[in-house]
């Protein structure tokens, strides 16, 4: 079997570049890393990650934790952030919160005990105290979708505040007099952001809110939807704070006899692939989901090489997607 030393005599180099190159460190030149690239795929040379991993006393692996893997928005990044980091030789840990403080924590504790060189994180509470201890551990955690409280951590975000006004105020400029709002939970940003983005635009445009509290979840918004119903006869419009909330809201429209867009114009957050093959098709805000896990994955790379010390926060724009719930 072929050897990193048999590689490094293969491409002319010594057996310490060969190393360097399959931990992808930046200081070998383009023109070195190719040579010896080709040199590993003629002699189908197979490194030995667990033996690497134990003399350096950390892995290749970065862990990616979401709030909620049914959420086709996540679902959709995890499988992003996944291939960009098999292509770049890392190997990934995803974990699962279902929302819960409880499971962060301890997903956050058994990735440091993992030694994972990195994390990508979809908080459920970003004021839990274990991400600044995993941060002091000197492990860069990159928050997706949701920022958390310490400040050394990058951020990866969409303009929720602008987005949800923008889609308030299309209903608004189709002559929805009654527009109600399914919000999500207010204790983490996206939520209390698209909140604002919401009351902003009721506000300006002179109505008062009408706002069931969801949580981010489809059974709950199915409930705050047949609760507005009844609340809100006149109820004629309504966004709903993301895709799962979308569904709990069309089935409590469905169950309450209420056509869409003919009683109440509807408009969704997040685009899942459903969204224009349900009757109607729905109107949505569209995250361009792939570019941020991209650039997630982008930023902690970037951190584990110790290529920059400052944190940094990306922000991106929505896409009004704009189908038949509304009318169109």
């Amino acid at each position: 079997m072929p050897n990193i030393k048999s590689v490094a005599a293969h491409a002319k180099v010594s057996s310490a570049t060969v190393s360097r190159v399959l931990n992808n460190d930046p200081r070998v030149s383009p023109e070195v890393r190719d040579r010896v690239r080709a040199a590993v795929a003629e002699l189908g040379y197979r490194p030995n990650r667990v033996a690497r991993s134990l003399r350096k006393q950390s892995s290749e692996t970065i862990g990616v934790i979401v709030s909620d893997i049914e959420n086709p928005h996540f679902t959709r990044a995890v499988r992003t952030i996944e291939n960009a980091a098999y292509e770049q030789g890392y190997r990934v840990i995803l974990c699962n919160t279902d929302e819960s403080t409880e499971k962060q924590q301890a997903y956050l504790e058994v990735l440091a005990a993992e030694q994972v060189t990195g994390i990508i994180l979809a908080p459920a509470a970003a004021d839990d105290p274990t991400i600044s201890l995993v941060l002091d551990l000197g492990v860069p955690i990159v928050a997706f979708d949701r920022t958390v409280d310490d400040e050394r951590a990058d951020a990866v975000l969409a303009d929720n505040v602008t987005a949800v006004e923008t889609a308030t105020n299309y209903l608004i400029g189709r002559g929805r007099a009654h527009i109600g709002f399914i919000a999500g939970r207010s204790e983490i940003r996206t939520g209390r952001d698209r909140l604002r983005g919401y009351e902003q635009a009721v506000a300006a445009a002179g109505r008062e809110p009408i706002i069931g509290q969801g949580g981010f979840r489809l059974e709950l918004a199915q409930q705050a939807t047949s609760d507005l119903l009844r609340a809100h006869p006149e109820l004629d419009g309504l966004v709903v704070g993301n895709n799962l909330m979308a569904i709990g809201a069309l089935k409590a429209l469905q169950e309450n006899g209420i056509q869409v867009p003919q009683d109440i114009a509807l408009v969704g957050i997040d685009d899942p692939p459903w969204s224009a093959l349900v009757s109607p098709a729905m109107t949505t805000l569209a995250q361009p989901t792939q570019t941020m896990a991209t650039v997630a994955f982008e930023l902690l790379v970037s951190r584990i090489r110790k290529e920059r010390s400052m944190p940094r926060e990306m922000v991106y724009q929505f896409d009004l997607r704009v189908r038949e719930s509304c009318g169109e």
